[in-house]
Parts: structure tokens; C-alpha cells; sequence
């Protein structure tokens, strides 16, 4: 006899969660994406995300924590936290180089961890959290697709601290965060590179002026002009539009050129 699977009704809150929660998780998501419109610093984006998550999710008599990490450099950094005992336990986890954020990190899979005081991974770091006041761990991967890694790192004061309910809204929650994560992050190398053309249009202008000065002040070719421009770079550790813009500054009268045309 075949066994019967449960039916799910058209208007029927997904994944099990109640009518009234799903309204207020889209309420939460709506106002997650406003703070990024309104806010496209993505260091404080992560700290509202921290602080929001861990207020949705906090029960009277389970109060959650929520921090944040980034790999840079190929090395996890806590960038956010709600409090002082997220960022504490994250930054012990960096320091152990394991446990369930890091293993979620590169696997890119949901680590829950339901009761600390028998989890039998990750030995070093259940150690250090079982003298805290955690216990239990739930750590979600962002899918950032190529722009970067992060992990939302959450820590129940319970035993079994998130029910599948939790765990499916701090998913979405996730899920969420993450593509407004990828879209300020596209934004900010955006930003990046137009500042790196427009510093690097402003050098070579610089440059370009500096040897024009040399030429006339030397009666040499553009060619010689530009080499005493490297030689006293070179001689000075000094970068190359720093030294141009000495000699500009030279020649208007702001200061003496501290170049020698010889060199």
C-alpha cells in the first residue's frame, strides 16, 4: 500500500511556515532591501542584516546571536555582529580555523549544530563554546555566484534552539540578503573600477604635464624627459606621479623642484 504524501493547497504558506510569519518575513525581507537602497556602504548593510536577523529570530527564553563573516584574502574576517558574543565567537572559530560557519563556508551547505554539549564535530570549538553560554549553532552559506564568500553565523542560549520553521525563515532570510549582497558588491566594483580609470586618467595627465616641463626646461626629447622622471623615481622610492607633480608644483611657484634635470 502505497503511503499517502500530504497536499498542499494553493495559497498555502510555503515550506510549513504559518500564514502570519510568512507575512511578517516579507516585511522583514522588504525592509532588508530598503536598507540597501538607502545605505550602499556594505560593511554597515551586513551589521543591519546581523542585528535584524538575530530580533526576527529571538524567542522569550532563547535569545539568538548573529554574526556575519567574509573571506578576504582567502581568510574568514567577522565583518558584522548583534553583539559582543557573535563577534566573540566568531572571531574563536577564525582562530580555530574550523567549525560549523567554516565547514558551511566550503561545502556551501546549511551547518546545524542542535546541542553543542553532544556534537562530536569539530572537537577543539565545541570545547571553547560549551564554557559560553551557546548552545546551539545554525550557519548559513550566502550564494554570492563568484563575487565573493560569506556565511551567516547564528547562535542559539537552548538546546534545539531553531525549529524547522527558524531554520526555513532564516534561509529565506539568507537567501535574500545574499542577492542584495551580490548586487552591492557589483555595484561597489563598479565604483572601484570607474575610480581606478579616473586616478589613473588624473596620473598619466599628471605625467604627461611634468614631462612637457622637463622637455622645455631641458631642451630634450619626450623620450629623456620621461627617463629623468624614472631615474629620480627610482633614486627616491618615490612613485612616479608623486615625483611629476613635485616638479608641476616646482614650476608654479608652490614649492622647489626636488629634482635634478641631470640625473
Amino acid at each position: 500500500m502505497t503511503e499517502t504524501q500530504p497536499s498542499h493547497h494553493i495559497g498555502s504558506p510555503p515550506n510549513g511556515l504559518r500564514q502570519q510569519d510568512t507575512a511578517d518575513l516579507t516585511d522583514f525581507l522588504v525592509r532588508l532591501q530598503d536598507i540597501l537602497v538607502e545605505n550602499e556602504d556594505i560593511r554597515e548593510f551586513l551589521q543591519d542584516l546581523a542585528e535584524m536577523t538575530a530580533a526576527k529570530l529571538t524567542r522569550i527564553g532563547n535569545t539568538i546571536a548573529c554574526g556575519v563573516t567574509v573571506v578576504r584574502q582567502k581568510k574568514p574576517v567577522t565583518i558584522a555582529h548583534s553583539d559582543a558574543l557573535a563577534r566573540r565567537l566568531d572571531k574563536m572559530q577564525n582562530s580555530f580555523g574550523d567549525g560549523p560557519c567554516l565547514t558551511a563556508l566550503r561545502t556551501r551547505t546549511v551547518s546545524h549544530v542542535p546541542d553543542v554539549n553532544t556534537e562530536e564535530r569539530w572537537h577543539s570549538y565545541m570545547t571553547a563554546v560549551r564554557a559560553m553560554k551557546v548552545r546551539s549553532i545554525l550557519a548559513l552559506p550566502m550564494e554570492l555566484q563568484g563575487t565573493g564568500e560569506a556565511v551567516v553565523n547564528l547562535y542559539s542560549t537552548r538546546p534545539h534552539g531553531f525549529s524547522q520553521e527558524d531554520i526555513q525563515a532564516a534561509e529565506r532570510v539568507t537567501a535574500t540578503a545574499a542577492k542584495s549582497l551580490r548586487l552591492a558588491l557589483k555595484m561597489a566594483q563598479l565604483r572601484d573600477a570607474r575610480e581606478n580609470l579616473t586616478a589613473a586618467l588624473e596620473s598619466r595627465t599628471t605625467i604627461d604635464t611634468a614631462v612637457g616641463i622637463i622637455m622645455g626646461q631641458n631642451r630634450c626629447s619626450r623620450e629623456a624627459a620621461f627617463q629623468i622622471l624614472v631615474k629620480a623615481s627610482s633614486h627616491r622610492n618615490i612613485k612616479l606621479r608623486s615625483v611629476a607633480a613635485t616638479v608641476i608644483a616646482g614650476v608654479a611657484g608652490d614649492q622647489e623642484t626636488l629634482i635634478s634635470f641631470e640625473e
